[in-house]
C-alpha cells in the first residue's frame, strides 16, 4: 500500500460524466473521479476534491506509470465510457458506468462499476479509493467483511468489492498489475437509510451491458432524418441522465461553484431544477418525438409548484422543495482557488417573470402534439396566466439572474406576453371563462405595444436588454421563435445584427448581456445557450447555410465527449461554470432541429 498526494483538477473539458438518472459523477482522463453526490444530484459529496481540495475525496483507477490517453469516448449511444491509454508496456482500457435500471431486482440504488482490460502487454495500475464525506471530508468508518471493503457514515454506506479479490484500504494506493486479456473490475454499490446490497463485480458487470441495451434502444426511437443526429442523441442521453428519476426533476447540473471566472467570485449552486430548464427540456424531447419524457417534466413542474400557485418559483430542490438559504463553505479552496464555494442559490428569492412564459409555451407544445391538459393542469396553468396578467408591469430580475436591483428587462416582458398568447391558444382547446380570455387578450396587446415603443432602440435599430437602455441582451435571440413579429421582420433582423455586434465574444461565441454590467467583480465567459439561440434565431430567418456553420463550429467545441459547459472562455476555449450543463444541451438539440425545421419548408 502506497499513500498519494495530491495533483491540481484537471481542466473541466476533460471530465466526462458517469450517471444513472439519480446522481452523477465526473471522472478526468487520468481515471480519477473529483466530484460525485450521493445518494442524490443535490446531497453532499463522496468524492468533492473537484472544488474542495486534496481532503475531500477522490477515486482513481488509471495506470501507475506514464501513460497518454489513445482514446476516449461513450459507446455508441450509450451512457458507458471508455478511456485508452499508451504505456510503456501496453495499452490499458477503462470502461466505466453507473447502473442505471435496477428496478424490480434486488440491487443498491446507486451502483458504480470500472473494469481495466489490458492489451499488448501486461500493465501496472493504481486503485486510490478515497472518500471523505460531505462538508467536513469525514473520513469512513471501515470493515473488512471478507472480500468486501465496507465504509459507512451515519446513514451512507458503500460497499466496494473487486475481482479477482484485491485489498483496497481507503486512503492508499493500491498497485496491480492487468495481464493482456484479462480484467480487473470494481464495484461499488451504495445504500442511504436501507439495507447495503453487495454485488459481484462480474454480474455488476453484466448489469452495464444490459443497461446498454436498454439505453440502445431509448435511442433507436429518435428519427434518422433528425440533422445531426449523432449530435443530437448524444446531448439527448445527456438530458435524460440529468433528470432525477424518482421525481422527473432536470437538474441544471451536478455541480456546483465550477467558475464562470477562474479564481474569481461568480460560483453558483447549479445542483437544482429551473422551471425554465424543464420548459425548454420539455421542447428538446417532443422535438424528437420522446413524449413521455416531456409528459413527465410537466408533470414534476406542476407537482413541485403546488405549494406556491399561482406564483411559479425561480428555483427549487429536486424534490419540489425551496433550496436551503445560500451559504459558503468555510476552508474549500475552490476550484483552482476560485472561491467562495456555494450550496444553496440565492436566485430562489427573486422575481423572473420569464419563467411563465416558458411553462405555457412547453404546455401549448404538448398540446400541439395531441396531448390534451388534464382539468387540474390547467387550472394551474391558467393562474400562471393570471399571475403573469397582473404582474407584468412590474421591474423583475430577469433570466440572468443579476444580483442588482431589478427593471424593466425586454426579454421578460417578451416571455410575459407569450404565456397569455399561448394562454390564449390552449384555451380554445380547453374549458376557459369569458372573463379570462378577455383578461388576457387585453393584457397581451397592452404588453405588445409597451414593447413595441419602450423595448425599442431607433438608432440602434433593435430591442435593448432594459426600457429606455442602449444595451443589449443574447436572451432577444428568441424573438424569431416567439410569433411576436414575423421572422423575416426588420425588428427582428436588426436585433439580431445587433446582439451578434454588440455581445461578440469571437464568433460563434456570445456574451449574454455587456460583460461585467452585473455588479460582481471580474468578467465571464461566452454564454453557450446564446450561441446555440443564434443558430436557431439564423436558421428561422432564412440563414440556413450560416446557420450551419455556426452549429458545427460550436458542436466541435464539446470534444470528443460532446459534453457541454454554460460558458467558454473567448480566448483560450476552456470551458467554464457548472457542467456538464442542461440548458446548452437543450438549446442544442432545438438548435439542430431548427435545420430540420427550415430544410422541411
Amino acid at each position: 500500500m502506497l499513500p498519494t498526494g495530491d495533483v491540481p483538477c484537471a481542466p473541466i473539458k476533460d471530465y466526462g460524466m458517469l450517471g444513472d438518472t439519480r446522481t452523477a459523477a465526473l471522472v478526468a482522463s487520468d481515471g480519477s473521479i473529483d466530484w460525485w453526490c450521493l445518494p442524490r444530484f443535490d446531497s453532499e459529496p463522496l468524492f468533492g476534491r473537484l472544488v474542495g481540495g486534496a481532503d475531500a475525496g477522490t477515486f482513481r483507477i488509471g495506470p501507475a506509470g506514464p501513460a497518454t490517453v489513445a482514446d476516449r469516448h461513450y459507446r455508441h449511444e450509450t451512457a458507458t465510457l471508455t478511456t485508452t491509454w499508451t504505456t510503456p508496456t501496453g495499452h490499458l482500457i477503462l470502461s466505466e458506468a453507473m447502473v442505471a435500471d435496477v428496478v424490480n431486482q434486488l440491487l443498491p440504488t446507486t451502483l458504480l462499476v470500472r473494469r481495466l482490460t489490458a492489451a499488448g502487454g501486461p500493465v501496472d495500475v493504481t486503485i486510490h479509493f478515497d472518500p471523505r464525506l460531505g462538508e467536513h471530508h469525514l473520513q469512513p468508518d471501515r470493515e473488512q467483511r471478507g472480500d468486501v471493503l465496507v465504509c459507512s457514515w451515519n446513514t451512507i454506506a458503500v460497499a466496494v468489492t473487486c475481482s479477482p479479490p484485491t485489498l483496497i484500504e481507503p486512503g492508499c494506493a493500491t498497485i496491480v498489475t492487468v495481464e493482456p486479456g484479462e480484467h480487473i473490475t470494481v464495484a461499488v454499490s451504495v445504500a442511504d437509510r436501507e439495507p447495503l446490497v453487495y454485488v459481484d463485480p462480474d454480474r455488476a458487470w453484466e448489469l452495464v451491458v444490459r443497461d446498454e441495451q436498454l439505453w440502445r434502444a431509448w435511442c433507436a426511437d429518435i428519427s434518422q432524418e433528425v440533422p445531426y443526429r449523432d449530435v443530437v442523441v448524444r446531448s439527448l442521453l445527456t438530458l435524460r441522465l440529468l433528470t432525477y428519476s424518482p421525481s422527473g426533476a432536470p437538474v441544471a447540473a451536478p455541480t456546483t461553484s465550477l467558475p464562470e471566472d477562474l479564481g474569481g467570485v461568480r460560483n453558483w449552486d447549479y445542483r437544482f431544477a429551473w422551471p425554465r430548464d424543464a420548459s425548454i427540456g420539455i421542447a428538446a424531447f417532443l422535438g424528437v418525438g420522446k413524449q413521455d419524457e416531456a409528459r413527465r417534466f410537466l408533470a414534476w413542474l406542476l407537482h413541485a409548484s403546488r405549494l406556491d400557485r399561482p406564483r411559479l418559483p425561480v428555483l427549487l430542490t429536486l424534490h419540489g422543495r425551496h433550496p436551503s438559504p445560500e451559504r459558503v463553505l468555510e476552508r474549500w479552496p475552490g476550484y483552482h482557488q476560485s472561491q467562495p464555494v456555494r450550496v444553496g442559490n440565492g436566485a430562489a428569492d427573486q422575481h423572473q417573470l420569464d419563467g411563465y412564459g416558458w411553462v405555457l409555451d412547453a404546455a401549448w407544445q404538448l398540446t400541439v402534439t395531441g396531448h390534451h391538459l388534464y382539468s387540474e393542469t390547467w387550472r394551474a396553468l391558467r393562474g400562471f396566466a393570471d399571475e403573469t396578467a397582473g404582474r407584468w408591469r412590474n421591474p423583475d430580475a430577469g433570466i440572468w439572474e443579476v444580483r442588482n436591483d431589478e427593471a424593466h428587462h425586454v426579454h421578460s416582458k417578451l416571455m410575459a406576453w407569450l404565456a397569455l398568447d399561448r394562454a390564449l391558444r390552449i384555451s380554445a382547446t380547453h374549458q376557459t371563462s369569458a372573463r379570462h380570455v378577455a383578461r388576457w387578450r387585453s393584457e397581451r396587446e397592452a404588453i405588445a405595444e409597451e414593447i413595441t415603443v419602450d423595448g425599442y432602440d431607433d438608432d440602434l435599430g433593435s430591442y435593448t436588454r432594459t426600457y429606455g437602455s442602449a444595451d443589449l441582451d443574447a436572451a432577444l435571440l428568441i424573438l424569431p421563435v416567439l410569433g411576436f413579429h414575423r421572422a423575416d421582420s426588420e425588428r427582428i433582423r436588426g436585433t439580431i445584427t445587433a446582439v451578434r455586434i454588440a455581445l461578440s465574444a469571437g464568433s460563434p461565441l456570445l456574451y449574454r448581456y455587456p460583460p461585467g454590467d452585473d455588479g460582481l467583480p471580474g468578467g465571464e465567459g461566452a454564454f453557450l445557450p446564446c450561441s446555440f439561440w443564434l443558430v436557431q434565431a439564423l436558421a428561422l430567418t432564412g440563414d440556413t447555410d450560416e446557420a450551419r456553420q455556426l452549429f458545427e463550429d460550436l458542436v466541435a467545441r464539446g470534444g470528443e465527449l460532446l459534453l457541454f459547459p454554460e460558458e467558454l472562455h473567448p480566448v483560450t476555449g476552456a470551458y467554464l461554470g457548472n457542467f456538464p450543463q442542461s440548458l446548452t444541451h437543450a438549446a442544442l438539440v432545438q438548435a439542430a432541429l431548427s435545420l430540420k425545421a427550415i430544410e422541411a419548408q
